[in-house]
């Protein structure tokens, strides 16, 4: 076997480098791919988050109300995003007022366990929870930033709906 030329090496060198390029480029392809799906990962995972936050709140506050009544609370919390003047994310509103009384969300700080018990009403909530949060039906609250029990009253607010046995306000 001879030497090769020095004709030759040139272009030796010249398709090492293309592969070595080559292999460069492929690296760096696959690790900004792994670093967008690790992104989308955790854009989904965030996403999660905050269906499940307002589920909880539609879930605790009128699960035994069926659907418009679960959706009514679930357009309170949009609502309050929306103002200005509430938290922006469906956890930001859910959770303000930490877990010590006073709350907004009563479930949120009596103390007691907030794992959902009834399956059938949960995934309502939260099948109900993601058409609000990607595709929403009518508000029919009428914008309501507020809601209570049918019991209490709120001079102080105008009244815009009863729905079941919640009353809402803005």
């Amino acid at each position: 076997m001879s030497a090769p030329s020095a004709r030759s090496t040139p272009s030796a060198i010249c398709a090492i480098l293309a592969a070595l390029f080559g292999l460069l480029a492929q690296a760096v392809t696959e690790t900004s791919q792994a670093a967008s799906r690790r992104e989308r990962s955790r854009r989904a995972a965030a996403a999660e988050a905050q269906q499940q936050c307002l589920a909880m709140a539609m879930y605790w506050e009128a699960r035994g109300e069926g659907p418009l009544g679960m959706t009514a609370v679930g357009w309170t919390v949009l609502n309050r995003m929306k103002s200005g003047r509430f938290p922006t994310t469906p956890c930001g509103v859910v959770h303000q007022g930490e877990q010590t009384w006073p709350c907004e969300f009563e479930f949120w700080c009596d103390g007691r366990n907030d794992k959902p018990r009834e399956a059938e009403s949960w995934r309502a909530a939260m099948t109900l929870a993601a058409q609000l949060l990607h595709d929403p039906p009518p508000d029919p609250t009428r914008g309501a930033l507020y809601f209570h029990s049918g019991g209490l009253r709120m001079p102080d607010h105008t009244r815009t709906r009863k729905i079941g046995g919640h009353v809402f306000y803005r």
